[in-house]
């Protein structure tokens, strides 16, 4: 019985990941992405999320996707190459120019503090110029995280042609704002107090792979 229940779970193509190095997206889908599940009880006034990624998509691609009910868009953040990055709080969007794309791994950082509207981006150790969200609502914790997608609706919603394929690794989240000491010397010596990349909750869906480096 304990053996038909693992197989189970494999073939269900969802099962929870613990302390996996990297995440590959192989192909172009609305099935293939990972659910984060971070440890947030109560209003997020601010919030930092850092990750890795290492892809050849010349197409805009969704990283990071926070839906809250009513807000699909609540924080969300994404790549077009060559040169722009495009960032959502609270359904408002801003977009960045950025260094031009190299074929190689990217740091992305972007962190927003709900009290003043401050938005912060950081890319590969950079700060861009800082911007200013209207909304000063906080972060409910009714909340979708999802890698590798956009989400149009609470949970879903997704579409082909916005998805993340590539390599994605050290995705941590923080409800303070991280400094720009600690992004720059890599965060990772830092993990994420309500999602941490070695030891927090994930569910893989579709056909995304856990590799080892």
């Amino acid at each position: 019985m304990k053996t038909l229940s693992i197989l189970f779970v494999l073939l269900s193509g969802c099962f929870a990941l613990t302390g996996q190095n990297i995440l590959l997206f192989p192909k172009e889908s609305v099935t293939d992405y990972v659910i984060l599940k971070p440890a947030v009880e109560q209003a997020l006034k601010q919030l930092t999320v850092c990750l890795r990624s290492y892809s050849d998509l010349q197409r805009v691609h969704d990283l990071f996707s926070l839906a809250t009910p009513g807000k699909d868009n609540t924080f969300l953040f994404g790549l077009q190459p060559p040169k722009l990055c495009s960032v959502f709080i609270n359904e408002e969007k801003f977009t960045f120019e950025v260094d031009p794309e190299v074929l190689d791994w990217k740091q992305t950082c972007v962190a927003w503090d709900s009290e003043t509207g401050l938005l912060q981006l950081w890319i590969n150790g950079k700060r861009y110029p800082r911007r200013v969200s209207t909304s000063r609502s906080p972060i409910v914790p009714q909340m979708s995280v999802i890698l590798g997608q956009d989400q149009d609706t609470f949970g879903g919603g997704f579409q082909a042609s916005q998805c993340f394929v590539g390599e994605m690794s050290d995705v941590n989240m923080w409800d303070y704002i991280l400094d720009t000491k600690t992004i720059y010397n890599s965060y990772l010596s830092v993990s994420g107090n309500i999602f941490s990349w070695t030891n927090g909750a994930k569910e893989i869906k579709g056909g995304v792979i856990a590799l080892e480096n």
